[in-house]
């Protein structure tokens, strides 16, 4: 190659999705050409694939059967679109399709033909990872799934498949990529026959008499077998129903206050709180959250059943008994399966030694069960959150009220973060629980985002400067800078907040439930909902936001099955009975809509929960009582809050689009609650697509420049 030639070569990391339609050489002209302009659509209309083009950072090679895109934007953007490809052709059975993901140096070219091409090992890698797969398969090179690993949202959707001969015997490391609705969770063939091929060689290499002897053990083994089928068989529909949960996970149940004295229940209830905490910073465990464990008393007898509902293989229980300022903690760690004790210890402690008590046991459980600690995790759980047992208490009680969702309750919480800073001003979790209930005051009606916003912000940037190595205080400010419509930084606070507590719940959830809904990205969406399910199983909250991720991503029965688990959790959760009519009237059962938001409304008098029925009339045409439902929301602005958004949805209704879009507007100058964020997406906003007023609005938010 001549030096001259060489030095036009421009080579930059691309990030490669490879994309192939399995089986296209065998079919007619005319189906070829059907699939492919299929598969064409389908890929043009992922967000991936826009968001790239639009910033002039996508490349596309054809490959007569398929294609190749290489992204020049980050490592995760070819993995969202194959997992938005992968959705969409759920919906076409008869387009077979692989796809292969690869980050590695590419070149634009220009070919014998002079028209510009892509070459590169990028290409070429992401090709071969594609060649191993079979229909169905996104497989994923080394490289790309050591980039992910960093984030704890793709850790469960990463599956090792080991080594692929490819190409010239060269032999590659493939990952596959999947969960319950993208992808194929099946071996794929070639691997699969590799495989066999191995094993049917080493039976070849055994001495003849040695395998005679092997074929007896075989055949005892079978009859041994056989004797025990029966028994085994009952065995197996007891243990194994479920797939068995990881070996690294905990649930740290309620400890028994032994104290004689109610008042030490916060106290007891502290002690498993900073525990489970302590825990929950440790990437390698998965942690239930304490929303989802504090309903389960100390009962031995119900552990495996215990261990089976929250999805996990071990427990811990603990008792507390405090005396003056001694305390006595007993801790046992077993694993639920065979109730075996792994680790047991008591403590006899001064009550100002607490703390250090919590952290040796944190570090115990994870040595015990084997979890690889960082030096950030280590100091994590080390860390003294408060000099103050008493501002300790304030928060835990600020959490209980904080985890009940209504007005009354938020208010409550707020009052016990406030004084809990105010026993310890160096107290970062107060401020992020004071920053968590402003920025939910608006959204449960107790008042305006205007009064509130200012308030969260400043608590959640103390928190900060505080503890920036403090998750929830990341969490919280992305909630901010949403409710601020700053996107780009919400997304960035809330990557670090997980990173530095991968299993906080909340975190997991305001991250799909928010950001990524009001994006549009409702794969992603509802990937983190699902993740704070799994680490928050029981929570009505997160439960029920998973359901509002489905209705908003137009997946109405799956809405509607998740809400009514929901209900089944906590039945008087008046939310869940509010959301449950929102997907059935959008599915077009206005009868039963009704009678989920009259049972809302009779639960917690919300003014969200009268303008949905108010919106349900009015789809229907019964204006008076839309009306009349108007004229009361008017009459009750007079004494409370109520959000311009329970106007909006019911002016929308009655066809009135001016009126809707001048309290739209308000919302959004006022930032009087958070609807505006979701306009893009949400359905009841559907009547104002292509209005040019509203995609004005709407862009100005998107854009950030909302003021």
């Amino acid at each position: 190659m001549s030096a001259e030639y060489a030095s036009d070569l421009k080579f930059q990391i691309g990030h490669v999705l490879f994309v192939d339609i399995v089986g296209y050489s065998k079919l007619l002209i005319t189906e070829q050409s059907e699939r492919m302009q299929k598969l064409r659509e389908i890929v043009r209309g992922t967000e991936q694939f826009r968001l790239a083009q639009a910033e002039g950072k996508l490349l596309r090679l054809p490959t007569g059967d398929g294609g190749a895109l290489v992204f020049r934007t980050s490592s995760e953007a070819p993995v969202l679109c194959a997992l938005e490809i992968s959705k969409e052709l759920k919906k076409h059975p008869e387009l077979r399709v692989r796809m292969g993901i690869h980050s590695g140096p590419v070149n634009e070219i220009t070919d014998l033909n002079e028209q510009a091409n892509i070459a590169g090992a990028g290409i070429n890698v992401a090709q071969r990872i594609m060649d191993c797969g079979d229909a169905g398969h996104i497989l994923l090179s080394q490289h790309v799934t050591e980039d992910l690993e960093q984030y704890p949202r793709w850790r469960s959707l990463l599956h090792d498949l080991g080594e692929c001969e490819v190409k010239h015997g060269e032999v590659i490391s493939v990952v596959n990529l999947y969960d319950d609705e993208v992808g194929n969770s099946q071996l794929p063939e070639k691997l699969d026959r590799a495989q066999q091929e191995r094993a049917a060689k080493a039976g070849a290499s055994y001495p003849a008499a040695i395998l005679r002897r092997k074929h007896l053990v075989i055949a005892a083994a079978a009859l041994l077998i056989a004797a025990m089928g029966v028994g085994f068989w009952i065995y197996s529909r007891q243990a194994f129903v479920t797939s068995s949960p990881p070996g690294k996970s905990i649930a740290v149940l309620p400890f028994e206050n032994l104290s004689g004295n109610p008042e030490n229940a916060y106290f007891t209830d502290g002690i498993q709180e900073e525990i489970l905490m302590r825990l929950a910073k440790v990437a390698d465990l998965k942690v239930i959250s304490r929303t989802s464990t504090v309903r389960y008393k100390r009962s031995p007898e119900n552990l495996p059943e215990i261990a089976k509902q929250l999805g996990v293989a071990n427990v811990l229980e603990g008792s507390v008994q405090r005396t003056g300022d001694q305390v006595h903690v007993n801790v046992q760690l077993i694993k639920a399966a065979n109730d075996a004790h792994l680790w047991a210890e008591a403590y006899d402690r001064k009550l100002t030694d607490i703390f250090a008590v919590e952290s040796e046991i944190a570090k115990t459980i994870a040595e015990t069960l084997r979890a690889k600690l960082i030096g950030s995790e280590e100091h994590a759980i080390s860390a003294k959150p408060t000099e103050s047992f008493e501002a300790h208490q304030l928060y835990l009680k600020g959490r209980y009220f904080w985890n009940r969702r209504t007005a009354e309750n938020l208010e409550k919480a707020l009052s016990y973060f406030q004084q809990a800073a105010e026993k310890d001003p160096n107290y970062a979790l107060a401020y992020t629980g004071i920053a968590d209930s402003c920025t939910l005051m608006p959204v449960y009606g107790a008042g305006a985002g205007q009064e509130y916003y200012p308030h969260a912000k400043a608590a959640a940037e103390k928190a900060m400067q505080l503890d920036p190595m403090l998750g929830e205080a990341h969490v919280s400010l992305a909630n901010v800078h949403f409710r601020y419509f700053r996107w780009r930084d919400s997304e960035r606070e809330f990557e670090r907040g997980l990173e530095l507590n991968p299993n906080y719940a909340t975190g997991h959830q305001w991250y799909g439930r928010l950001l990524l809904l009001a994006m549009g990205q409702f794969d992603r969406a509802i990937t983190e909902l699902k993740r704070g399910v799994e680490l928050d199983p029981i929570s009505p909250i997160v439960n029920t936001d998973l359901g509002t991720v489905y209705t908003f991503a137009r997946r109405y029965d799956e809405a509607i099955e998740q809400f009514r688990h929901t209900l089944e959790l906590d039945p008087q959760f008046y939310w869940a009975h509010r959301q449950l009519g929102f997907a059935l009237e959008l599915k077009g059962a206005r009868n039963e809509a009704i009678a989920e938001y009259e049972k809302a409304q009779a639960l917690s008098y919300d003014p969200r929960v009268l303008a949905s029925i108010g919106h349900a009339y009015a789809s229907t045409g019964e204006q008076k009582e839309a009306r009349e439902i108007l004229a009361r929301l008017t009459e009750m602005a007079r004494t409370r809050y109520v959000a311009p958004y329970s106007f909006v949805v019911i002016h929308l209704a009655l066809g009135e689009k001016d009126q809707a879009l001048d309290y739209l507007e308000k919302d959004a100058r006022e930032r009087s609650g958070f609807e505006i964020n979701f306009a893009r997406v949400d359905p009841y906003i559907d009547p104002l697509r292509g209005n040019a007023r509203f995609e004005t609005l709407t862009s100005q938010v998107l854009s950030g420049s909302m003021k």
